[in-house]
């Protein structure tokens, strides 16, 4: 009887020690470098913190994207590497009124002791975990995408240094990573059309030709050459930098900041690429507005396309 008792209880002390968490590294496809990161943990205990460090072969991992944010929420919305840099907790409630503040997310800083160098190098830190009163996380499920520039092989390994892998009963999980190592990752190459246009742009500045709508106006606010479809064929589409973020993203948060810069002034007031953001290439109200209301709802409407949109500007 007494060696009985003595199994059970080396039984309950070690049984966290069995617990196995699988992380996984999956190519989400069509050629955009977009991966999966998740995990898989049995049915001993939940995981409490994740410390990964997320590298790649060749490129840069350029975006992290598709994770949680806050608590109580069935998922890993606290990120301890950032979360005394950017959240406010109410003193007297203890409650933090807003989880969505920009720069809070699961990325180290590349600063920080045993943090990877972060986006836009070849490996990232990340760190996410969990709190909850009645919404736990499930069991397996999805941390995040990240997004890489080139195609190449991504392996996930635990972070010693940022805590590794941790179980709600503060033990360390014990990892599969067979799925998370040397993943093949593919980005497609360029579109072709993309290539040409990028071939001809030195020319094309050189003198520039608008075929698109209202040539007066763009005689009018001094001929600039984003306008010109043969320099920036998604312009108006929203693009004002004739540039993708991300690897992917053409309308996205670098073309608000110019639409933002640029919003309700008289032509005479605009300055730099700021005329990039007139989309609809027309004056706008009584005072001329270059960059208005119909300016955003082209940007709104093409806002983070994968991919897109499409390079049709006339």
């Amino acid at each position: 009887m007494r060696k009985m008792i003595l199994v059970l209880v080396v039984v309950m002390f070690t049984t966290s020690a069995w617990a196995t968490v699988t992380i996984t590294a999956t190519d989400l496809g069509e050629g955009k470098g977009e991966v999966a990161i998740e995990y898989s943990s049995d049915d001993a205990v939940l995981v409490r913190a994740f410390a990964l460090d997320i590298s790649v072969d060749a490129g840069t991992i350029t975006n992290i994207d598709d994770f949680k944010i806050g608590d109580d929420n069935n998922g890993y919305g606290i990120f301890l590497a950032n979360f005394s840099r950017y959240i406010i907790v109410d003193p007297a409630t203890g409650e933090v009124s807003d989880w969505a503040v920009t720069g809070y997310t699961p990325v180290a800083d590349g600063n920080d002791p045993g943090a990877l160098g972060g986006l836009g190098t070849s490996g990232i830190t990340i760190e996410m975990g969990s709190l909850y009163v009645n919404n736990a996380p499930a069991k397996q499920g999805r941390l995040c995408t990240v997004t890489c520039s080139e195609t190449c092989k991504l392996s996930v390994t635990p972070n010693a240094t940022r805590g590794n892998v941790v179980l709600e009963d503060a033990t360390e999980a014990n990892l599969d990573l067979t799925g998370a190592t040397d993943v093949q990752v593919t980005v497609a190459q360029v579109d072709q059309q993309d290539a040409q246009i990028a071939t001809d742009s030195t020319a094309a500045r050189i003198n520039p030709i608008y075929t698109g709508p209202h040539p007066d106006q763009w005689e009018a606010v001094g001929k600039p050459n984003c306008w010109c479809a043969n320099i920036n064929p998604r312009q108006c589409r929203g693009d004002a930098d004739g540039a993708s973020q991300g690897n992917q993203y053409w309308v996205y948060t670098n073309d608000l900041d110019i639409l933002v810069a640029a919003w309700n002034k008289p032509l005479e007031l605009l300055s730099g690429n700021q005329i990039c953001a007139d989309f609809d290439h027309q004056p706008e109200g009584e005072r001329g507005y270059r960059v208005s209301n119909k300016d955003i709802e082209i940007l709104l409407a093409n806002w983070k396309v994968a991919n897109g949109p499409a390079h049709d500007c006339p």
